[in-house]
């Protein structure tokens, strides 16, 4: 009972920033700025939603971050898969240093890396596109997903791919048609995390994109700030628009996002 009572109260803390922000972006500035943000409503309005919407340009932000996080995450979740598909169920000298190199690799600081890797994307001409921000975000993100995926491929039983192998089943269909289906729950649940971290992704974005166009919609909260005065209230707008994206992949992928991070619990 008291562990049911702290989780609630925990859950209530993690909220109120959210309904925080949600019930700020209904309220005018004038009212606010009049009344203080703690205070009560005389009336709420989605007016800020739409200045949001047209101020920030958000239409365009939404489709530059969904042509980055889809091609990368679908990039992120098949190289990974392949990767960890060969270190779980084919055994190489080089398996466990590979691992722990993907492993190494996850830990890195971003930031150590920043001028050698901005200097590299100059010279190969992938500076100020996205396709280079997929690229990045795609090798930054694969450690994580190769770990997790090897360690579940390893758990399915090695009779499955054995026979497999008896019926004549190459490498390829073994991976396509044998293990990938079973490694669905897992996949999920990356596909959602990933798509949460590349979405909301600035870091990159802010430093290997020079032109505004080109940017990811985490990038047009800037715009809804000026130089001498910001309202938060429609800045609090913008943000609930930003994030109801990953919200709604959560949902759409919410049984198999929880299967992924149950798996193993019961065993």
């Amino acid at each position: 009972m008291i562990g049911q009572i702290l989780l609630a109260a925990v859950a209530v803390v993690w909220l109120v920033p959210l309904l925080w922000a949600v019930y700020t972006s209904l309220r005018p500035y004038a009212e606010t700025a009049r009344k203080g943000y703690v205070s009560l409503p005389e009336r709420l309005t989605f007016d800020n939603y739409v200045t949001a919407w047209t101020q920030g340009d958000m239409l365009q932000y939404f489709v530059n971050s969904l042509l980055i996080a889809v091609p990368a995450v679908l990039a992120v979740l098949f190289l990974s898969s392949t990767a960890a598909f060969v270190l779980a169920r084919f055994s190489f000298w080089f398996n466990l240093p590979l691992l722990m190199f993907f492993t190494a690799a996850n830990l890195l600081p971003q930031q150590v890396i920043i001028t050698p890797l901005y200097r590299l994307f100059l010279e190969l001409g992938l500076y100020n596109t996205q396709l280079g921000i997929i690229v990045i975000n795609v090798a930054f993100q694969m450690g994580f997903c190769v770990f997790v995926l090897s360690n579940f491929m390893r758990a399915l039983p090695e009779e499955l791919t054995e026979a497999a192998r008896m019926d004549g089943a190459g490498v390829w269909r073994q991976y396509w048609q044998i293990v990938l289906p079973l490694t669905r729950p897992a996949l999920a649940a990356l596909a959602t995390l990933q798509f949460a971290w590349i979405y909301n992704d600035f870091f990159w974005a802010l430093v290997l994109v020079r032109d505004g166009d080109k940017m990811p919609v985490t990038s047009a909260l800037n715009n809804l700030q000026g130089n001498f005065f910001t309202d938060n209230n429609l800045v609090a707008a913008g943000a609930v628009l930003v994030a109801l994206p990953t919200v709604l992949i959560y949902l759409l992928l919410q049984k198999h996002f929880v299967a992924g991070l149950t798996m193993g619990a019961n065993k």
